[in-house]
């Protein structure tokens, strides 16, 4: 069985609002579905609409989250329309910075990281998050990376360095908001096979003249192995997230999840 075919309670989420960003392919996509199937109202943020149609009843918003005004907008749209919030999914992130260490990351490079991987987060809690505490009742969840413990300093270090700052910001957050009511946890996913790492490895495969497993296998292993011996997949992170947001996790808050597939070493 594979984890969009998990059963959901249609009545867990009955009656919520939900907000998540990122929304149109991957990790979001799938967390728009997953809380869509509970039964939530799910406003979705992403520059397009999805190659697939989100289920019946999603309210489409497209927006640059990173830009403030863009932020101000989604934050007006979605109290207008849904009449405030109740879980609130920060899954927007990515990087566009070149490869080659420290030295070929300029200051442009390093604000481009901050306002794709940080900003939108701050800008959206800043926006959203008043109408939560008046109900003393929220859910805000933000998707983070393994890669703020494990940063690879060749290729993603501006990236890794914003995801460590989201994190951060989000523990403070959580003991700020918690006793008015609001929990705030972070997910950190490894490798994670959407169907953008899939047309990596293809591409890969073509280059390197391998297939796409020997491929796949090549990339996990140069990320430090996965124990479980393959990657996550988006159902999978969003199952996560679905509990988090759930009354199954009211004493949880200011925590950080981490969904690698055992890529992190830990004792």
């Amino acid at each position: 069985m594979v984890a969009s075919e998990f059963p959901a309670n249609p009545e867990e989420f009955r009656g919520r609002r939900a907000l998540v960003t990122g929304a149109s392919q991957g990790i979001g996509e799938a967390i728009v579905r997953r809380l869509a199937r509970g039964g939530a109202t799910v406003a979705a943020v992403s520059r397009s609409a999805p190659g697939v149609p989100f289920p019946e009843g999603t309210i489409f918003m497209s927006a640059d989250l990173t830009t403030a005004e863009g932020c101000e907008r989604v934050v007006k749209e979605t109290l207008s329309r849904l009449e405030g919030l109740d879980i609130l999914v920060d899954v927007l992130g990515g990087s566009s910075a070149p490869s080659g260490g420290f030295a070929v990351l300029s200051d442009q490079e390093w604000q481009k990281e901050l306002q794709l991987n940080l900003y939108p987060a701050v800008r959206l809690d800043r926006g959203l998050l008043p109408s939560m505490i008046r109900r003393n009742s929220g859910v805000i969840i933000h998707i983070s990376s393994i890669q703020r413990k494990l940063p690879l300093h060749e290729a993603t270090l501006a990236y890794a360095a914003s995801k460590a700052a989201l994190s951060t910001y989000s523990k403070g957050l959580s003991k700020e908001v918690g006793p008015k009511g609001v929990r705030v946890n972070t997910v950190s996913p490894g490798f994670t096979e959407t169907k953008a790492a899939q047309a990596l490895i293809g591409r890969l495969s073509e280059t390197q003249g391998t297939d796409y497993q020997a491929t796949r296998g090549g990339l996990m292993k140069s990320l430090g192995g996965i124990p479980i011996g393959r990657p996550a997949r988006p159902e999978e992170v969003a199952e996560l997230v679905a509990f988090l947001a759930s009354d199954r996790a009211a004493a949880i808050t200011g925590s950080e999840y981490t969904i690698d597939g055992g890529t992190v070493p830990t004792v």
